[in-house]
């Protein structure tokens, strides 16, 4: 799954299980909220069970339910949690040392990208799994 989609998958993760904060939820029945894989789905599961977010039961009658409440989890917390911070991606082809712009380009990019980034997670951070919830019409 690709990087910006892992994000948005992983927050309607958290929003099924936070739908239904009394069951045990399993990868199937998310899975079917997202239109997708089991498998897929059961990866982001365990990049928010790694990052404290998501608690597990095994066994029949397992599942899965949020580790906290709704309105501790913030999007930027859900986006460290299943984003791999891979830095700019910039082509395969180091540029030509010895043009002024080759030289100098890809250090003022990655500053501009690292700038955006910062503000997107500050941005993500005001917003809590609770207020994705409350726009909700469940």
């Amino acid at each position: 799954m690709s990087r910006n989609c892992r994000f948005t998958a992983a927050v309607h993760v958290c929003a099924v299980l936070a739908n239904n904060p009394e069951t045990d939820v399993t990868s199937d029945y998310v899975a079917a909220s997202l239109n997708t894989n089991p498998v897929v789905v059961r990866r982001l599961l365990a990049s928010l069970a790694q990052a404290g977010l998501v608690a597990s039961k095994r066994g029949s009658g397992g599942g899965y339910r949020l580790a906290q409440a709704a309105t501790r989890i913030d999007l930027a917390t859900i986006a460290t949690a299943v984003e791999d911070d891979e830095g700019p991606v910039f082509a395969p082809n180091p540029p030509n040392p010895m043009c002024p712009i080759g030289r100098n380009i890809q250090p003022v990019v990655a500053e501009a990208i690292a700038r955006a980034e910062a503000a997107r997670m500050a941005e993500l951070g005001k917003v809590s799994l609770a207020d994705v919830m409350e726009k909700l019409p469940v």
